[in-house]
């Protein structure tokens, strides 16, 4: 989801509601404690040179119960860094605390934003030698060559 698509939600909703892939909600009151533009320049393991940018946010939430981030505020947050920071309209991941800090991908569906999985992936499989999918097969189909075969009673185990 692009931070233009998030800007778009936020005057129509009521509150702000963001679901972790498990099903359970980020607590009501959380904080948004950062966003910004992160720049990851890297080499992958086939030797190809990566350039890749996200925008940022970093969910937080401790004992301060009394504490609502509304809609129009996040807006207003939203619209505040664009115009500090110069953010370009790119995809939104967020971070939030979890066994470590994990890092989500952003959708929005029945009101509510959605924290999606993210997974790491090998992004050179055809130039760094990773191996291909395994080739999925069944026991039943496989031909076994004659006088191989170990059956029961036949002494080969």
């Amino acid at each position: 989801m692009k931070l233009s698509e998030i800007k778009s939600k936020l005057p129509s909703l009521g509150e702000l509601v963001f679901i972790l892939p498990n099903g359970e909600s980020v607590p009501a009151h959380f904080h948004v404690t950062e966003i910004g533009q992160i720049n990851k320049k890297f080499i992958d393991c086939g030797g190809k040179l990566r350039d890749e940018k996200v925008i940022n946010f970093q969910l937080w939430e401790d004992g301060d119960f009394d504490h609502r981030l509304g809609a129009n505020k996040l807006l207003h947050i939203i619209e505040l860094s664009e115009r500090v920071l110069e953010l370009e309209d790119l995809e939104v991941e967020v971070e939030y605390q979890s066994d470590t800090i994990g890092k989500y991908g952003l959708e929005f569906g029945q009101n509510e934003f959605q924290l999606t999985p993210k997974m790491t992936a090998c992004l050179a499989k055809e130039s760094c030698g990773a191996p291909s999918a395994k080739q999925k097969v069944t026991l039943a189909g496989l031909k076994i060559k004659e006088g191989t075969s170990c059956a029961p009673g036949g002494g080969c185990c």
